[in-house]
Formats: structure tokens, C-alpha cells, sequence
């Protein structure tokens, strides 16, 4: 699996997690809620562990960027609601960030 790949699959384990914690306790659904969230916010993190990196931190780092931009993914499909400029702008930076830190020449 590329690690594009690992870093959305990871990107929808936690947006999903944190949005059925969010569904419970904001939208008034039930504490059943919290179970397949902590499920996907494990795998959240056991996918993070695959990144091919010997730094986590740079791993998380990277991540960022694909993070946001799937939030707003989910924001439009999940949710209803439309990106606008700011956002689509914001998230473009950060992918720019995430490209740097993924792909920026290492002396060791």
C-alpha cells in the first residue's frame, strides 16, 4: 500500500472516530455511538504506523496536509456543506507543506 494510500485510509479512520464522539455528543446520538468510533480511531493509529519513515513525528507531520484536505472532503459528502475559497486555499497550503515535508531532500 503506497503511503498516499495509508494516509487516507488513515485521514477517514480518524475523521470517522472523532465524528461519531462529535454525533454523541452534539448531535444527541447514543453513547452506542462511541464504540465503532474508538474501533476506527485505533485503526487510525495502527495505520499510521505502517508510513514508511523512521521519524513518527515526520510521519504525523506529512499527514497533516492529507488531513485537512479530507476533513473537507467529508465536510462536502458527510456532511452537506460545501468548502469555500478560504478553505480550498487553506488546504492547498498545507498539501503544499505535507509535499515538502514527504519529499524535501534529506542529508541523512
Amino acid at each position: 500500500m503506497t503511503s498516499l494510500m495509508i494516509y487516507l485510509a488513515a485521514a477517514l479512520a480518524e475523521i470517522a472516530g472523532c465524528f461519531s464522539f462529535w454525533a454523541w455528543w452534539r448531535l444527541d446520538r447514543t453513547i452506542g455511538w462511541l464504540i465503532p468510533g474508538l474501533a476506527s480511531l485505533a485503526l487510525f493509529a495502527w495505520l499510521l504506523t505502517l508510513i514508511d519513515t523512521d521519524y513518527a513525528g515526520r510521519a504525523y507531520a506529512a499527514y497533516g496536509g492529507i488531513y485537512i484536505v479530507t476533513s473537507l472532503l467529508w465536510l462536502w459528502l458527510v456532511e452537506h456543506r460545501s468548502p469555500d475559497r478560504w478553505d480550498m486555499l487553506g488546504a492547498g497550503i498545507c498539501l503544499v507543506g505535507a509535499g515538502v515535508i514527504l519529499f524535501g531532500p534529506r542529508s541523512s
